[in-house]
């Protein structure tokens, strides 16, 4: 069983030392190469063979997007996780990777000095760089190796229960995946709420970002705001989002709770949250995602009565979220991306008795 050969390419002397120690302290990894720009990186590739590849943004000569374009072309199958500031610039640059091609992304601003920084790499690159390249150690993904789930009968939403509230729970992979869905989804669709695992700033740009290629109108979710058709609401980055009943209305609530599954924001506080107030007339979807995030939050979902909709893992970038809540027996359906849109607004229609003109063409 040979060590996963990862290249660290990065501007910055100290970060390319720190990345590198932390990595070369897993027994699983081995650091075969540096590189301070894209250019010297794309020249090392054939040369050291690396299994996955660490890519700053902003470097000198050739960016890290410059360079992503280059190896996506070159080499396909090469996995790419970026390193990106926390800032607004970063984060329109770090989302845009991810539809050129990028597996996944780690901030770097976050990483802290120090003893901090191993523990965030250990936490947040680490076991990314293992899964990409499960295959080299021959480790089967989470999901097979590691799930026991407890046995769940779930409670069949009919056709007929009326959808009121549509909730999303997606990690890695999961950006391309909403970009995908939303631009097919009409607009006067039961209000959306959306947990996508990112940091702060990034889902601000991220909801724009949606907002400009759906006609579904999407935004950030804010404190006390009372949510409505035609509109969705992406989780504030290190914020969860749940919803509270005011009156007549039904309005967002953000808070720093602790993390649950380490994640802040978490689908199990949005799922829980809807499961409470709106039972049978829930649909929930699972996208691909590292992690079970989403699963205990189905179990409440199923047992209220609601419908739950999960993706299929030859489409999945990670299929850990989709997976866990299809292994416990929770999902009713298994759904490919491309079919995803159109599984929604069937489901919306048969609930509702509306005929949405985007539907009448599959």
């Amino acid at each position: 069983m040979r060590k996963i050969r990862v290249m660290v390419v990065d501007d910055s002397v100290l970060i390319r030392r720190l990345v590198s120690k932390a990595l070369s302290q897993d027994p699983a990894i081995e650091v075969v190469a540096t590189a301070n720009n894209g250019r010297f990186a794309l020249s090392k590739i054939p040369q050291y063979n690396p299994d996955l590849v660490t890519l700053d943004i902003e470097m000198p000569e050739m960016n890290g997007l410059e360079a992503l374009a280059v190896i996506r072309k070159t080499y396909p199958s090469l996995p790419v996780i970026m390193f990106s500031a926390l800032t607004s610039k970063d984060a329109t640059k770090t989302l845009y990777s991810l539809e050129l091609g990028a597996n996944d992304f780690v901030t770097k601003s976050a990483m802290g000095k120090g003893d901090a920084a191993f523990d965030y790499l250990r936490e947040n690159l680490i076991p990314k760089i293992k899964y990409f390249c499960r295959e080299i150690q021959d480790i089967e993904p989470p999901v097979v190796s590691m799930l026991q789930p407890t046995p769940v009968t779930p409670r069949h939403a009919p056709h007929t229960s009326r959808v009121e509230i549509i909730v999303i729970g997606a990690s890695t992979g999961g950006p391309n995946a909403l970009l995908e869905i939303f631009p097919h989804l009409p607009e006067d669709l039961p209000p959306i709420l959306i947990v996508q695992h990112m940091p702060p700033i990034f889902t601000a740009q991220f909801a724009k970002n949606l907002s400009m290629k759906s006609k579904v109108q999407v935004e950030e979710g804010r404190n006390m705001q009372r949510i409505r058709r035609g509109h969705a609401w992406i989780a504030p980055g290190d914020y969860h989002m749940a919803l509270r009943r005011v009156g007549e209305d039904v309005v967002i609530l953000t808070h720093k709770e602790p993390p649950e599954n380490s994640c802040r924001p978490a689908a199990d506080v949005l799922f829980r949250s809807a499961a409470n107030i709106y039972g049978p007339n829930i649909l929930a979807i699972i996208l691909t995602g590292m992690g079970q995030d989403g699963l205990r939050g189905c179990e409440l979902i199923s047992k209220s009565g609601g419908h739950i909709l999960a993706q299929d893992e030859a489409s999945s970038v990670v299929w850990g979220m989709p997976g866990y809540v299809v292994q416990a027996g929770l999902a009713h359906k298994v759904v490919p991306l491309d079919k995803m849109a159109h599984e929604i607004l069937n489901y919306v229609v048969r609930s509702e008795g509306t005929a949405y003109p985007s539907i009448t063409k599959h």
